[in-house]
């Protein structure tokens, strides 16, 4: 039974920075997602920071389980980033393949793996020309929004922050947006 998912209380007004710092003193668990193209170096290691181990996780997926390594990374104590690759197979294997190496039932039971582990993916926006894969990811994270909290980060207040050590490093300084958890 997966845990009930309500919106986080967060007020209206509310500094993003501290909306950011609410989410990283409160998960143990992000999955960083997002499409090609976007620079996370400076959000990874601005999780390193916050002693997170960051785990990537790009690559071929074994075509027999590929949710495997993510079990056995998620199994793991201790607070955990993972660069993705999961929802990321989700959007660009129809785009790319016509159809996807990971099933629905698969994608929703890391969603839930990853709430039940005091996680959240991490949709990570910004400037790209694939408007195609922007909508893609845009459902996806939708869908699995209503299995795991989701939080937006836009890569460009990430690199603005990083350019400027006064905008509240340890609270990330980045742009927060959250998907509505249904």
């Amino acid at each position: 039974m997966s845990p009930i998912l309500a919106e986080p209380d967060v007020p209206e007004g509310a500094d993003t920075g501290m909306i950011l710092h609410q989410a990283l003193t409160g998960c143990r668990t992000l999955v960083v997602e997002g499409p090609d193209g976007l620079d996370r170096r400076a959000l990874l290691a601005e999780l390193a920071r916050h002693r997170f181990t960051v785990r990537p996780l790009h690559g071929h997926l074994d075509h027999v389980d590929p949710t495997q390594p993510y079990r056995e990374l998620l199994s793991a104590p201790g607070r955990l980033a993972v660069d993705g690759g999961l929802v990321h197979e989700l959007v660009y294997g129809p785009l790319r393949r016509g159809r996807s190496r990971v099933t629905w039932i698969q994608a929703l039971d890391f969603a839930e793996a990853v709430a039940e582990r005091d996680g959240a993916l991490v949709h990570v926006t910004g400037e790209t020309d694939d408007a195609e894969a922007v909508r893609a990811y845009e459902r996806v994270l939708r869908t699995l929004g209503q299995h795991v909290p989701v939080i937006t980060l836009d890569t460009r207040e990430t690199a603005r922050a990083a350019h400027d050590p006064s905008r509240a490093i340890r609270q990330l300084g980045l742009y927060v947006g959250l998907l509505p958890i249904a």
